[in-house]
């Protein structure tokens, strides 16, 4: 008799874990403002996914569209082509941050704090606890009973990321929201957001015309054109998480700021350079 032939293999390597479904994706997103020989082509196409839990800052010239992304991820805008797909439970939905607040004058701290709470019909002692949690992470426990004219550019603006934290969104937009404060407050602010977004890894989408910004914050900075905006770069800062407002003082942290202005630098003065010849900003 012959030698049995061995037996092919049964076991085999186990294969990696799918890749979790993008809880941003836009596909060829494009929008233009107007109709005919006037409409103005504003966005695009723009493709981009962003992973659960992930930050994803967005920089480039002003009047690039930026703006316009993020209203369309909101649902403030709708695109004149392609498609922007969220994946979010119904009762966790995307909240926002503006740059100029956006809270409520007539209402207190803790009510403003509480708003999304209330109109997702959060029961009104669960909805307090939850308002006086954030407002105590954010230094401002102190305030609740306070209207937002008694408070500092800054307060308001923790006043918020308060609002917005509170409704524990899987997805958090943010345009520019420290743009107008002063250099020191900011870099508090963006130190108390690294902290925040890091403990709770919401998902982030985060505008902004500061490359350090996007630096201390992002696990990934994407760089766009000028008008219409179209994704042109992406880097991702080398620094481990959790990160701290530390990374500033790094090399690397200097060299990568260099090149990312230098890929903003041209499409800046492009863009100068069109503004001159008649082109109408976006």
């Amino acid at each position: 008799m012959g030698e049995p032939h061995p037996s092919p293999p049964t076991d085999r390597a186990p294969r990696p874990p799918a890749a979790p479904a993008p809880a941003l994706h836009a596909r060829a997103l494009a929008r233009s403002f107007g109709r005919g020989s006037k409409a103005l082509a504003a966005l695009g196409p723009v493709d981009v996914a962003i992973a659960p839990g992930e930050f994803v800052c967005l920089v480039g010239p002003s009047g690039c569209g930026k703006s316009t992304l993020l209203r369309i991820a909101a649902g403030l805008l709708r695109p004149s082509a392609g498609e922007l797909e969220i994946r979010a439970s119904a009762d966790r939905p995307a909240a926002m941050i503006f740059q100029d607040y956006g809270i409520y004058d007539w209402k207190t701290v803790l009510a403003n704090v509480r708003f999304g709470l209330d109109i997702q019909r959060v029961p009104r002692k669960e909805a307090d606890e939850r308002a006086r949690s954030w407002l105590a992470r954010m230094g401002l426990a102190d305030f609740a009973g306070a209207y937002p004219a008694a408070l500092s550019g800054g307060m308001r603006q923790r006043v918020a990321i308060a609002r917005a934290l509170a409704v524990e969104p899987e997805l958090l937009l943010m345009d520019e929201p420290f743009a107008a404060l002063d250099a020191q407050l900011r870099t508090l602010l963006q130190d108390e957001l690294l902290d925040l977004t890091q403990t709770t890894r919401t998902t982030t989408l985060f505008i902004t015309h500061s490359l350090e910004e996007a630096l201390v914050l992002g696990d990934r900075v994407l760089v766009m054109s000028a008008r219409p905006g179209r994704i042109i770069a992406e880097r991702r800062p080398p620094f481990a998480r959790p990160r701290t407002g530390e990374v500033r003082t790094t090399p690397e942290f200097t060299a990568l700021k260099a090149e990312l202005w230098q890929l903003l630098r041209g499409e800046v003065a492009g863009q100068d350079a069109a503004a001159g010849k008649g082109a109408v900003p976006a």
